[in-house]
């Protein structure tokens, strides 16, 4: 019989709960999953096989479907940066106008994937205050469902997205859990929201934590410096 092959084991502190998960790096099998995918168009593919990864390298029992979009997408940072290099080189085109002219010199740079983690707005929350006694506390949209946000506007985030992100609505006297409220029920209740309501509840998609860096960026070209925000699973590997 042959002998079987050590692997490392590697800690991630979740930003959603405080909770650290052990995890592996990526074995042969995995490997093979994600260049399935990256050969594929389809968005879907993609996310379903991300998922995958997570699940095959995560030692500790965690539902990966329910995580919110930024932890799974910081596991999966991690469990790339440690499997293949924690070091990626990615390419910006310069923007500066010179001589009327966009420079558009494309410059590579490295960023170190340990450093980078979900950004917190210092602003954001998830209790939504409707009234002085009645409001909702929110929960995270999964990995799949930000694909689903993307491109959608106010109404369609209200109608399709706004929904599977109540967790319970509340008032001065009790909690009412979404999942046991009636759809109807539901879709009248958000049917009376005003315009105040709204804001309040694009504050909290806009402020959601996001895997982001900042970088200095100096082009070779023509000099120019620019402050870049790196931001989504994507940019990282591009």
């Amino acid at each position: 019989m042959l002998p079987k092959l050590d692997v490392p084991i590697f800690e991630l502190k979740l930003v959603s709960t405080g909770k650290t998960v052990k995890y592996r790096p990526f074995l042969v099998k995995e490997q093979k999953l994600l260049l399935m995918a990256t050969q594929s168009d389809d968005e879907k593919e993609t996310v379903n096989t991300i998922r995958q990864v997570i699940k095959n390298c995560l030692i500790d029992e965690l539902n990966v479907d329910t995580l919110p979009a930024f932890d799974l997408e910081y596991l999966f940072l991690n469990i790339r940066a440690k499997s293949v290099n924690e070091v990626v080189e990615v390419r910006y085109r310069c923007n500066n106008i010179v001589d009327e002219k966009a420079c558009n010199n494309l410059e590579k740079f490295d960023i170190n994937l340990s450093e980078v983690k979900p950004t917190i707005s210092p602003d954001h929350t998830k209790q939504i205050m409707l009234r002085d006694d009645l409001g909702m506390m929110m929960k995270y949209p999964t990995f799949e469902m930000l694909y689903e946000i993307n491109g959608k506007t106010e109404e369609e985030i209200v109608f399709e997205i706004l929904p599977k992100c109540i967790d319970y609505i509340f008032d001065s006297n009790m909690k009412y859990p979404i999942k046991d409220t009636p759809a109807e029920e539901l879709n009248e209740f958000l049917d009376n929201l005003q315009q105040k309501d709204m804001e309040k509840i694009q504050k909290f998609f806009s402020t959601i934590p996001r895997l982001k860096t900042e970088v200095k960026f100096q082009c070779k070209k023509c000099k120019y410096e620019e402050d870049i925000t790196v931001e989504g699973l994507q940019s990282f590997f591009g």
